[in-house]
């Protein structure tokens, strides 16, 4: 009777164990990227001379504060944090759900600035287009929508080549990407230029007021737009997981002929994932606008589309996931100028180790080889061959 019950402890600890290493599998191998990225950055740092220590303590200090900052620099540095991770994370939201389609959207770059502009236009236009002032509770929706569509529209363009064509979607968000960038140039440089005789920066003009995130607390740049996001990120997660569509997503992601062959319409969930793909990048644009920046000008976003290819991968593209993952970026791009001021290390470390965090996180197989990890957990399909 004692060896039975032995052999059931065992066995239900057995069972419990290979739940846990099922559940940790997905999260194992991006903190364990981290981790082996922050410790090739320290022999960098060291190997020309500085203080690890001091410059992971710099980095820190000016992501989140420290209680040598002071209250006050230590919320502004959490602040910043979160106003840098709301692009991120709207972003990084946008390429984790076109790889849960089996498609690769390397055009994030330019549906957010697209998205941004449109969401100017709409922003400082139309009260004047209508020849009435509108309240907050309408124009800032619609300032907002206004990105979300045309993202939407831009990326979905994309999707109807693939689905129709066979056209691969890596070479045509690429070749869109300079279209909307130069279109972007174009139009700040010309029709929507701010006309004031003072400007001489490519720049629309400033937004209504009622086109304005409110900033959540006093004298801090953090606005609502963050808490958007957060809510963004659940919703995907609810749209992924809970939803026929979200079925028909991931199961399209998983083998597009089993999905058709069960009945599931590839070509309109193949244009619907890049028109909500291209909406989240749209939205990325559209929230810096009404909440940040009150306008849009040449460049400022440069870096948000394809920093969220390695957000996407670091998150395994799950919104969750994603949404740590653009904090930790976040907080490395804050914190650098801390970091710099503290040891005089050039801020260029953290690109470093950034790429060093996307490449043990794509090569996963270094990491697992490096800590002796078994692959357990499913493979994300990035994207398929021409035609495919």
């Amino acid at each position: 009777m004692q060896s039975e019950k032995q052999t059931n402890s065992l066995s239900k600890f057995t069972s419990s164990l290979k739940r846990f290493i099922e559940w940790i599998d997905p999260i194992l191998v991006p903190l364990l990227a981290i981790l082996t990225s922050m410790i090739v950055g320290g022999i960098i740092i060291k190997s020309v001379g500085g203080d690890p220590i001091l410059a992971y303590k710099g980095l820190l200090e000016g992501s989140f504060g420290s209680a040598e900052l002071g209250p006050v620099k230590s919320q502004r540095a959490m602040s910043e944090t979160a106003v840098w991770a709301t692009p991120y994370i709207f972003a990084g939201l946008a390429v984790a759900l076109a790889f849960k389609g089996g498609l690769f959207n390397i055009g994030a770059e330019g549906q957010l600035a697209l998205g941004a502009v449109f969401s100017s236009l709409i922003g400082y236009a139309l009260p004047g287009w209508l020849g009435v002032d509108l309240p907050t509770i309408i124009h800032l929706p619609l300032a907002i929508l206004g990105g979300l569509v045309m993202g939407g529209i831009w990326a979905g363009i994309v999707g109807a080549l693939k689905a129709y064509t066979g056209g691969h979607e890596v070479i045509n968000t690429i070749m869109m990407n300079y279209i909307a960038l130069n279109s972007t140039s174009f139009l700040l440089n010309g029709v929507m230029k701010d006309p004031s005789p003072t400007n001489v920066i490519a720049r629309t003009p400033l937004i209504a007021e009622s086109a304005r995130f409110a900033p959540m607390f006093e004298g801090l740049r953090v606005h609502w737009g963050f808490v958007l996001a957060l809510f963004t990120a659940v919703f995907i997660w609810w749209l992924l997981n809970k939803t026929t569509l979200g079925f028909e997503i991931r199961t399209v992601g998983a083998n597009p002929d089993a999905a058709h062959y069960a009945g599931v319409n590839v070509k309109r969930t193949l244009i619907l994932t890049m028109f909500i793909s291209g909406a989240l990048a749209g939205m990325a644009g559209a929230i810096e606008v009404t909440g940040l920046n009150y306008r849009h000008e040449l460049g400022f976003s440069q870096g948000y589309g394809f920093d969220a290819i390695a957000i996407a991968l670091l998150g395994k593209s799950h919104p969750i996931g994603v949404v740590l993952a653009s904090i930790l970026f976040a907080a490395m791009r804050n914190g650098a100028t801390r970091m710099q001021f503290l040891t005089q290390m050039p801020v260029d470390l953290i690109s470093m180790i950034q790429a060093f965090i996307l490449l043990f996180v794509a090569a996963d197989a270094i990491v697992r080889f490096i800590f002796h990890i078994k692959s357990t957990g499913e493979r994300v399909v990035l994207t398929r061959g021409w035609g495919g």
